[in-house]
């Protein structure tokens, strides 16, 4: 039994608009219609949790899911934090073994990372892809100099799906929230545990979309590959 959280609590600050980044319109659709559609279309996932901000939730009932007829297991209101939001999707799952999350606004993933990321987490308990940074990255001190260059082969930047043994994730979870500690990310939560994290190889193509520069990219993608036009 595969479950997969989908978080869509995005805001659109970043991004520049007043409509939350997951909701905004790209060849006709809103993003987050291409990320259910993928989830949905996916064999290996059973059952589909969403996860929305409590004041955002009608409005994607009736202009995502119902316009596009997609349907997804539940809706679940979200909390102030990323893994707030996790937690509460965690809570409401049926009985599953394996959890994978993923953001709602990385529209272009594909079956075969999500495929890839349930195997490796049934063989490791926890998994993630990455791809190598393209750039140079450095260590800057608090005067804004750089004071180290990190070798780029040893760095992954790491997405999602990030995928786990259902009883690690949720283990890992409630202890972080009686620890009142904040991560960044699922990695993180199971990592200051003591799990180690598979990282697999990733997509470049598979973006977060955060930024002006990235909803180009999205426009661009989408119209360049047929297949992603649904």
């Amino acid at each position: 039994m595969v479950s997969a959280i989908i978080l869509a609590g995005g805001r659109g600050k970043r991004i520049g608009k007043d409509i939350s980044k997951q909701f905004i319109i790209i060849n006709e659709k809103p993003i987050l219609y291409y990320t259910i559609k993928k989830f949905l279309e996916c064999k290996s996932v059973d059952e589909i949790v969403l996860v929305l901000p409590k004041d955002e939730i009608s409005y994607c009932k009736e202009h995502v899911l119902k316009k596009h007829s997609l349907k997804v297991d539940k809706i679940v209101e979200g909390g102030k934090e990323r893994q707030d939001s996790v937690y509460n999707g965690l809570k409401v799952l049926s009985e599953t073994d394996i959890i994978v999350i993923h953001d709602g606004a990385r529209p272009f993933i594909s079956e075969s990372i999500i495929d890839k990321g349930i195997e490796c987490a049934v063989k490791y308990g926890a998994a993630a892809p990455g791809v190598m940074p393209k750039d140079t990255i450095k260590v800057r001190d608090k005067n804004f100099f750089s004071k180290e260059t990190l070798n780029r082969s040893e760095l992954v930047s790491v997405q999602t799906p990030q995928v786990f043994k259902s009883e690690i994730i949720k283990e890992c979870h409630e202890k972080i929230k009686e620890d009142n500690f904040i991560a960044t990310d699922d990695t993180m939560v199971v990592e200051r545990y003591g799990y180690k994290v598979y990282l697999y190889e990733g997509d470049y193509k598979n973006i977060k979309i955060t930024t002006p520069e990235d909803l180009f990219l999205a426009e661009y993608m989408l119209k360049k590959d047929s297949k992603n036009l649904y």
